[in-house]
């Protein structure tokens, strides 16, 4: 009697699987959104202006969203205190950062992970430098 209660148990438990993926799969895209706000699965796109804006990517981080940062609309040396400012922020929760090309940057939390690599292609001459290169 016990082993068929547990039985039902799992079989009830497979079944809600397979209803919550069908759930997800017919979802709206508005309902898509709203749960994507509660559970933190947004991808930002943000091109800061000034370091003052890096207190608002470390709060789209904390609220576990991954976020890609353009760093070609400041300064080299507000380029630096930024990535510094998120270094720490990444850090504090568990995070990562990959550079993606030049001066851009993924950011993600802990909930979020990158596989895979992005290489620079350095085939012309390793001393000819690139016109929008960020000098660090």
């Amino acid at each position: 009697m016990a082993f068929k209660n547990l039985k039902k148990m799992f079989m009830d438990d497979d079944n809600d699987i397979e209803a919550s993926e069908d759930e997800f799969y017919s979802m709206s895209e508005e309902e898509a959104l709203k749960e994507a706000d509660k559970t933190g699965n947004k991808m930002i796109l943000l091109e800061p202006r000034a370091y003052s804006e890096s207190q608002q990517i470390a709060d789209h981080l904390k609220n576990r969203n991954s976020v890609v940062v353009n760093l070609k609309r400041v300064t080299s040396d507000q380029a630096k205190r930024i990535i510094d400012f998120l270094s720490g922020t990444i850090y504090a929760i568990g995070g990562s950062m990959e550079k993606i090309g030049v001066g851009i940057y993924l950011c993600t939390p802990k909930n979020v992970s990158v596989q895979g690599k992005i290489t620079e292609d350095n085939k012309d001459s390793k001393d000819k430098k690139d016109d929008d290169e960020i000098e660090w």
